[in-house]
């Protein structure tokens, strides 16, 4: 009889280097710019201070490059996902980055979207799998992604 765990290793398998497809589209705003630049205490005038801003080669205030990086949480939940590969999970953590490319700056206002490919997966143990995903973030309208990320979690299962 199988885990939980190899169950799911088995699903993940069937799919490492397809595209899990696209999230929906989420706007950039200044609010959550100044946000972020408040909690992390990173105020450089090209994210918060639109005037100045301008006269930059970006026209304007962009997004801190780590903020759209945190934005993966949110930007993920809306790509579909097969729910068998979930059953008996008890939790999901992120284990980190392989690699991180800040591409192209988001200018506040702008949307973006992530689109998944799962690259990687390995059983770790009986009950738990690590997954690398490659997210591409990108801005609407725009030739270039934001950020790619190949994001590692681990997963385990009861």
């Amino acid at each position: 009889m199988s885990t939980n765990a190899e169950t799911a290793f088995a699903l993940y398998s069937a799919a490492v280097g397809q595209s899990e497809g696209a999230g929906e589209w989420f706007e950039v705003t200044q609010d959550q710019v100044n946000e972020f630049a408040d909690v992390t205490s990173d105020h450089q005038f090209i994210h918060v201070d639109p005037e100045a801003a301008k006269a930059t080669p970006f026209g304007g205030t962009i997004a801190h490059g780590f903020l759209t990086l945190s934005m993966l949480t949110h930007l993920q939940a809306s790509i579909p996902q097969d729910p068998a590969r979930f059953a008996g999970i008890l939790m999901g953590v992120n284990y980190g980055f392989d690699k991180v490319r800040f591409v192209s700056p988001v200018r506040v206002g702008s949307r973006i979207r992530a689109h998944a490919e799962l690259i990687d997966v390995q059983l770790k143990d009986p009950n738990n799998l690590q997954v690398t995903r490659r997210f591409t973030v990108e801005i609407e309208g725009g030739e270039r992604p934001a950020l790619v990320a190949d994001w590692v979690t681990r997963l385990t299962f009861g």
